[in-house]
């Protein structure tokens, strides 16, 4: 996939791709010098990274913030740059890691996105977000953790998995009890998309 089918696929904006492709070079850079993402997925970005990210706006389209847990080098947080221009949009980058949270800072500040970083654990912030959602941070189990207080404050999660999505489930069962249900992912039909809400933990 390249910029144009990505485009095509999802109706993004001629300035939205534009950004994405700052934010493609822009993370190419920073990879040569930190491990943001696997420098042999670089070469399907806009499917295996951005593609992936963009699909969570299909599942919650009058979401307008958002949390990203654990944000990395910023998927999803590229949803920051498909919600530009919406009125009330905003998304917050949350990683516990300096070096991670500087490189985001300069691109939201590069493209002026709606977004805020935060150098931090996910779960001691206290911002209130219509959808929390997470990539490649931790096992089911754990990442209902570090999203409870979201949840508290009246969030619903969608988050990216792999296909071991169903054993995640079953695990986290153990722990917590919610309302669950997936659904392949476009970008890989190895991938989920896993929608989650009424979560508390087992007493």
């Amino acid at each position: 996939m390249d910029a144009a089918q990505f485009q095509t696929q999802t109706g993004a904006s001629d300035a939205a791709v534009a950004d994405l492709e700052t934010f493609r070079h822009r993370l190419a850079e920073a990879n040569e010098h930190m491990n943001l993402v696997g420098p042999a997925t670089m070469p399907d970005y806009w499917s295996r990274h951005v593609l992936d990210s963009a699909q969570l706006l299909d599942h919650a389209p009058d979401a307008l913030t958002w949390a990203d847990l654990g944000a990395g080098a910023g998927f999803p947080g590229v949803l920051a740059i498909l919600l530009k221009g919406r009125p009330d949009a905003h998304v917050w980058l949350i990683d516990s890691l300096g070096k991670r949270c500087r490189f985001l800072q300069t691109v939201v500040d590069e493209l002026d996105l709606p977004a805020t970083v935060i150098w931090g654990r996910a779960e001691a912030q206290t911002v209130t977000v219509d959808v929390v959602t997470a990539r490649a941070v931790a096992a089911m189990d754990k990442l209902l953790g570090y999203a409870q207080p979201y949840f508290d404050r009246g969030a619903q999660g969608l988050f990216l998995k792999g296909e071991s999505v169903e054993t995640e489930l079953t695990e986290a069962r153990k722990s917590w009890r919610f309302e669950s249900e997936w659904v392949p992912s476009l970008s890989d039909p190895r991938g989920r998309v896993v929608k989650v809400g009424s979560v508390r933990r087992v007493r």
